[in-house]
């Protein structure tokens, strides 16, 4: 004889799974009421669910920290909306991630996703917990890149809300170091020196002011000290040690680091969603495919 679905049972497979009502009422039905095997069906059905939303683009996401001591890590965690961006499951898979890269050292993302993690009944890998969470939230998340810091002196980091965060290696003051930070998040330098930007931006920089300097219609050594004098001002302007501070713009970062007794050996800087494409144009066609896949067409 089959058992009675009751409504207390519904409600204790939807708060281990989160899955909607009819899917749980659903799942139990088929289970005969065994609460165990009817989270297994879940978990299938959520993993086809976790596969559909796979293809989708995640150009939303947090940016969290983990800092113990002189080890820490700065991660970016990407989903489709802002609003899973405040989803409290995602948050703390995010803040898990932090602290696991800073604890394990992974190489890469993908030696992190097959790291040991049981979250919200998901797991026993990082890369299980990921597929529980986009089965039962019903969107498509990426760990995007990570960077951790070991050994090196001390670390600050600052987070401007989710969506910004900075980590600074440093030696001396940590209040000079946490300004730093602050500023990093505001002014967004691309390195520390002018001397590490990386050459495809001075390259792009120096082509820029090659076709302004050329209309001017000046003799050609003015046009090299004109480009010349271009590319020299792009590298104070994108690199930290050379900015004006942001608290106080009548001194350089470097100055008031000289000035606190601090130095800076680095830094990371992730702001969310910072160079993935949105494919804006195929937004209407995904709205349509949703829509159709809702209606089983």
């Amino acid at each position: 004889m089959m058992s009675a679905i009751t409504a207390s049972m519904v409600a204790e497979l939807r708060a281990k799974t989160d899955a909607p009502m009819m899917e749980c009422k659903k799942a139990l039905t088929e289970a005969d009421g065994n609460l165990e095997k009817a989270e297994e069906i879940l978990r299938v059905r959520l993993g086809t669910k976790a596969g559909k939303a796979a293809s989708r683009i995640t150009a939303e996401g947090v940016v969290a920290a983990a800092v113990d001591g002189s080890t820490g890590a700065l991660i970016e965690v990407n989903c489709e909306t802002d609003f899973v961006a405040k989803n409290d499951s995602f948050l703390g898979f995010a803040k898990a991630c932090a602290d696991l890269v800073a604890r394990s050292a992974p190489a890469d993302v993908a030696a992190l996703s097959a790291l040991p993690l049981s979250l919200d009944g998901f797991g026993p890998t990082v890369e299980d917990v990921r597929k529980g969470l986009v089965g039962k939230i019903g969107e498509n998340m990426t760990i995007r890149r990570f960077k951790r810091y070991a050994g090196g002196g001390s670390l600050a980091s600052y987070l401007h809300g989710t969506r910004i965060g900075v980590l600074v290696a440093y030696e001396g003051d940590a209040v000079a170091a946490k300004d730093v930070a602050m500023h990093v998040a505001a002014m967004k330098p691309v390195a520390l020196s002018s001397g590490e930007v990386p050459r495809d931006l001075v390259d792009r920089e120096r082509r820029i002011a090659n076709e302004k300097a050329a209309d001017s219609g000046k003799p050609a050594e003015i046009v090299a000290k004109m480009v010349e004098g271009s590319v020299q001002k792009f590298l104070k302007e994108v690199s930290l040690l050379n900015q004006p501070f942001v608290k106080n713009d009548k001194q350089t970062v470097e100055q008031m680091l000289k000035e606190r007794k601090t130095s800076v050996k680095g830094f990371t800087l992730y702001v969310v969603g910072e160079g993935i494409e949105r494919k804006a144009d195929d937004f209407a066609a995904e709205v349509a495919a949703q829509v159709a896949a809702a209606k089983g067409t």
